[in-house]
């Protein structure tokens, strides 16, 4: 039976829609009813043929029957006179195709063969999905606001035909994105990839700062310039730590650039977030001075390599500036060293002595592992304890600094 055009139009429209080529979703449709047919037929599977020509307009099913001279058992068989209105030159032994009243399917026929078409189209949106966004992942890419969700704040952005929500937790703090603004968030990852596959996306994720250098920086693109480690407070400030690995190549001015161009370009995508480079040092005391610019240390001493904390003596003006607002300023270069702060004056504002890190006399530890045959478990045991009780003692160290701010 031919169909009208009306459903090779819906055809269509259900590929565009789904971004699926009409010749696939053709051959969905006709698994589909195939499987619907043989359900109402079951004793005629192999039997059954599904022809469907968008060129045409042509929809038919067929059923293949056995012609014969006596009353037919099932729907495989037919009686010559019959097959003879069909064909007249059929004959006893013979085949004829015989056309199939799709619209007689029944109800659950055709419901079945619904639920396999939306099957199948889920599996090849999986699939197109995944293709698409799989080498992605982790990555900066750069998509265009469709939809702004007043009450919720959830954003929609669309990426080669593909929408994406971005949420307002991964929105960077005051920044106000309209619809038909073109902005770039970074791939977090994908989940549910075996079932439906989401894509999340961040603007406030720290290695979009690193992709957007990547993008306006050649060096770190070509991997002269390495980012050795970012900190980042979504809206208000970034620390990135870079290093050269051509000593004729300034890793700093290079992610700046000629006139502040690149790192203005980076700033402008953030909204306005201030960024702080810094020079990346293999020596920790000298990396952390430099990880709390702008404000200006006296003298780092490492108190522990195996907790990874350290005191920093910095001039008492300098105190305020080095904390930051709330503490921002060390808690950035704390992630950004991976050190544990304990930032101090120089001066003790009661007794007006000079900090003792700051004396001639003073010796800074000395970090040599014991061998393990001489360690007992006693003095495991209250290596332990000392080592538990040390940071916490900094903590609050910092803490103290903070409410002095």
């Amino acid at each position: 039976m031919n169909m009208n055009k009306d459903f090779f139009k819906a055809l269509e429209a259900l590929g565009e829609e789904n971004s699926v080529e009409t010749d696939l979703l053709i051959e969905k449709v006709k698994s589909a009813m195939l499987k619907a047919a043989r359900r109402a037929y079951p004793h005629s599977e192999e039997r059954i043929t599904v022809e469907i020509d968008p060129k045409t307009k042509k929809f038919e099913m067929y059923i293949r029957q056995d012609i014969i001279d006596d009353e037919p058992i099932d729907e495989n068989e037919v009686n010559i006179d019959v097959a003879r209105t069909m064909d007249p030159n059929a004959m006893v032994g013979g085949t004829i195709m015989k056309e199939l009243d799709i619209s007689k399917l029944g109800r659950m026929a055709a419901l079945s063969a619904k639920q396999s078409i939306k099957g199948d189209l889920r599996e090849i949106n999986r699939e197109q999905m995944l293709s698409k966004f799989e080498q992605k992942e982790h990555e900066c890419i750069t998509a265009k606001v469709s939809q702004v969700e007043p009450g919720r704040g959830t954003v929609t952005v669309v990426y080669d035909g593909t929408e994406l929500y971005l949420f307002r937790n991964e929105q960077i703090p005051g920044e106000n994105l309209e619809e038909g603004k073109m902005v770039k968030v970074y791939i977090t990852g994908i989940i549910g990839k075996n079932k439906k596959p989401v894509v999340k996306i961040s603007r406030t994720h720290k290695d979009l700062v690193k992709r957007l250098f990547e993008q306006e920086v050649p060096e770190i693109y070509d991997g002269t310039v390495e980012v050795k480690s970012i900190s980042r407070e979504a809206g208000s400030r970034t620390k990135i730590a870079v290093w050269s690995k051509d000593e004729n190549v300034d890793a700093v001015g290079a992610c700046i650039g000629p006139k502040r161009s690149r790192i203005t370009a980076v700033v402008n995508e953030l909204n306005g977030e201030k960024i702080d480079i810094i020079p990346w040092s293999e020596v920790p005391e000298e990396f952390i001075a430099r990880a709390l610019a702008p404000a200006e240390v006296l003298k780092t001493v490492i108190t522990s390599m195996e907790e990874k904390s350290c005191t920093v003596i910095v001039p008492n003006n300098q105190l305020s500036l080095a904390i930051g607002n709330k503490g921002q300023n060390a808690k950035l270069a704390a992630k950004l060293t991976g050190f544990k702060i304990d930032i101090k004056p120089q001066f003790d504002t009661v007794t007006n002595e000079e900090a003792p890190e700051l004396s001639p006399d003073f010796v800074a530890p000395v970090f040599e592992a014991a061998p393990p045959e001489e360690e007992t478990e006693e003095t495991a045991s209250e290596n332990a304890e000392a080592a538990d009780a040390e940071p916490a003692e900094t903590e609050e160290s910092t803490e103290a600094a903070a409410d002095e701010e």
